[in-house]
């Protein structure tokens, strides 16, 4: 296992007001802005984006956390460096991130969601790039002091392939769907997020 202590250090400042810090209300302020501006332009598709990314990241993360309660260690843990930790594998900073990452790569699709690029769909190409790129930048963050991949075989490739590809084939396929498909993957993904919120956060405090 690989530096099993940043569990205890990530479980010390779970939810822990002392560490808030200011930014925190102007990286909020960003993300309603990113949406709103959207709204404005009825970009519907790239809110749909956006807001299926967001839910996927919440049910991992919160998956994430019943991993740790079970089984003593989360797969990866933040134990440092945020201004509010929300779950042990995600700050409030990252979270924002995710809130806005598919609406913001969704500009990237080509128009025809037909299109093939080298024979595949355009979009699943799109979703193993992006899913690339993020895995690739986590390698960085895992060695920070700010983020930890706790078991060894856990990394960049199963983060790829079990995280990133799922969050942006959500993002990219659902920008496609029709408006009743998006609402309906959308608000089920939110609700079970909600329902596990408040059952393991809220009442078992388990996570």
């Amino acid at each position: 296992m690989n530096h099993p202590e940043v569990t205890d250090q990530a479980l010390s400042i779970l939810r822990d007001g002392n560490l808030f810090q200011w930014y925190i209300i102007t990286l909020l302020a960003l993300v309603m802005y990113v949406y709103t501006n959207e709204i404005s332009k009825k970009n519907w598709k790239g809110i749909a984006a956006g807001l299926a990314l967001y839910g996927v990241h919440w049910f991992y993360e919160i998956l994430n956390a019943l991993i740790q309660h079970f089984t003593g260690h989360a797969l990866w843990t933040v134990p440092t460096g945020t201004a509010f930790l929300l779950l042990i594998g995600v700050g409030v900073e990252l979270s924002f991130m995710f809130s806005i990452a598919g609406l913001v790569l969704s500009k990237l699709l080509p128009a025809d969601p037909k299109q093939k690029i080298l024979g595949l769909p355009n979009r699943l190409v799109f979703a193993i790039g992006n899913a690339a790129f993020f895995s690739i930048f986590e390698i960085f963050l895992a060695k920070t002091p700010a983020f930890a991949w706790v078991y060894p075989w856990w990394g960049a490739l199963p983060v790829f392939i079990l995280v990133y590809i799922p969050f942006f084939l959500a993002a990219f396929y659902c920008y496609d769907w029709k408006p009743k498909t998006q609402v309906a993957f959308i608000g089920s993904f939110f609700a079970v997020d909600a329902v596990m919120l408040i059952v393991f956060a809220g009442l078992l405090k388990w996570i």
